[in-house]
């Protein structure tokens, strides 16, 4: 089992910065992708951000130009700086990692989830 805790989110005004941080911890063997999904009420959960372990990046065109998704593979910890953020980008960031045992089983792992709210 990986487990998934993500941290850093909370409170901020229009415009403001969070960086959230999602550490991958438990038997891991390899992990692939790694990315920062949300989900606002009312709305179904999308893809904000994506990275692969060599560091090839995908954004979603609303977050293009004001997020960054980075990780460290070393510490099996991916991360998510968001600036000049707006009310829109209030939701649940969810991470997730596609995981393969070392008998190539795969497998999606989700955290908890973190709320980050945009508002004056």
């Amino acid at each position: 089992q990986v487990q998934l805790v993500e941290s850093g989110g909370g409170l901020v005004q229009p415009g403001g910065s969070l960086r959230l941080s999602c550490a991958a911890s438990g038997s891991i063997f390899r992990i692939n992708a790694m990315g920062w999904y949300r989900q606002a009420p009312g709305n179904k959960r999308e893809l904000v951000a994506a990275i692969t372990s060599s560091g090839s990046t995908n954004y979603a065109d609303s977050v293009k130009g004001r997020f960054t998704i980075s990780r460290d593979n070393a510490k099996n910890t991916v991360y998510l700086q968001m600036n000049s953020l707006k009310p829109e980008d209030t939701a649940v960031y969810y991470c997730n990692a596609d995981h393969v045992t070392v008998y190539g089983a795969r497998k999606y792992y989700w955290g908890q989830g973190i709320q980050v709210t945009v508002s004056s």
